[in-house]
């Protein structure tokens, strides 16, 4: 991982430091904190890769886009590109006695299947409590997956004495290993996609059903031009209503509620890690007006910007 701060958060961009030639690492949560800068540990960071946390013991609090999630033992966390987050942490802000299993990896390092690309791009729970039987499949899962990435990161260079095709059958080895990584990671995606949500919805769409992800992909690329739901059924080619109907099935709040909600996270990551002020936050968000966007703000989080600024810092 690569740091570069700002004024209160870290980017971290990915960069495997075994300086393997795989868009995947698999370590524990006690292996990364030694990692940690103290002063990064106790900071947001944001991530342009994938996250996943095990949780097989211990107990700690992981912040998420300004929501705090317990980590037990069957937490089982998703971080998307893009998301803030705070590592799991005790009660005195320190990085959490875990057991834990991480799997970082790029968006591009799966394999292309309609399943794990609707688990990346989606836009799924954050956290999920497995039962113990899917703890455990989960376990055996990300075991596997540890057990091959060991076997790529430790491969060692063929010796002076052996034989002149060894380089080639280590190369061999290592693509095969980078293969069956791709393919265990992929299996767990699925496995993650057969998953009911805390709300009792399934985490995958049924096939066909395109209308909410490419509601979400357009809300990711307009939603501080516009919240009108009219402006993003127009877009897609689908009436308001199937964009309502589609996005209340997925996830139980309406297109505009959705809207509505990823332009005040917007606001939040804004006024809670730069030094924008609070008028220019709110035109960047498309309000030509502070007062408007001051009530909005407050109608969606219960906090003036001020107030939701002062308490994150």
């Amino acid at each position: 991982m690569v740091e570069s701060g700002q004024r209160d958060v870290v980017d971290i961009a990915y960069d495997n430091p075994d300086r393997l030639r795989t868009g995947i690492e698999v370590l524990t949560f006690d292996a990364l904190k030694p990692r940690l800068k103290s002063a990064v540990a106790r900071r947001p960071s944001r991530l342009d890769f994938h996250q996943l946390i095990l949780v097989r013991g211990g107990e700690g609090t992981a912040m998420v886009d300004f929501v705090t999630y317990p980590c037990t033992r069957g937490t089982l966390l998703h971080l998307r590109p893009g998301q803030v987050q705070r590592l799991p942490s005790d009660a005195n802000g320190h990085p959490a006695d875990l057991d834990a299993v991480l799997l970082l990896f790029t968006a591009d390092f799966p394999p292309p299947l309609p399943a794990t690309q609707q688990m990346l791009d989606g836009f799924g729970p954050v956290a999920r409590l497995l039962p113990p039987a899917e703890l455990d499949a989960f376990d055996r899962a990300v075991t596997e997956l540890d057990t091959e990435y060991r076997r790529l990161r430790d491969g060692q260079a063929p010796g002076p004495t052996a034989p002149v095709d060894a380089d080639a059958d280590a190369d061999v080895d290592a693509e095969l290993t980078g293969v069956l990584l791709r393919q265990l990671l992929g299996a767990l995606l699925i496995r993650m996609a057969r998953l009911p949500d805390p709300a009792g919805r399934p985490a995958l769409s049924p096939p066909g059903a395109g209308v909410y992800p490419a509601f979400r992909r357009e809300l990711e690329r307009s939603f501080a031009a516009t919240r009108s739901v009219e402006d993003y059924a127009a877009r897609l080619g689908y009436s308001p209503r199937t964009l309502t109907r589609a996005c209340l099935a997925a996830t139980g709040r309406s297109a505009k509620q959705l809207a509505d909600a990823r332009v005040a996270l917007q606001a939040q990551r804004l006024l809670a890690h730069t030094d924008l002020p609070v008028a220019a936050i709110g035109r960047a968000l498309g309000f030509t007006e502070a007062t408007n966007f001051g009530k909005f703000f407050a109608r969606e989080t219960g906090r003036t910007p001020g107030d939701f600024r002062r308490a994150q810092r």
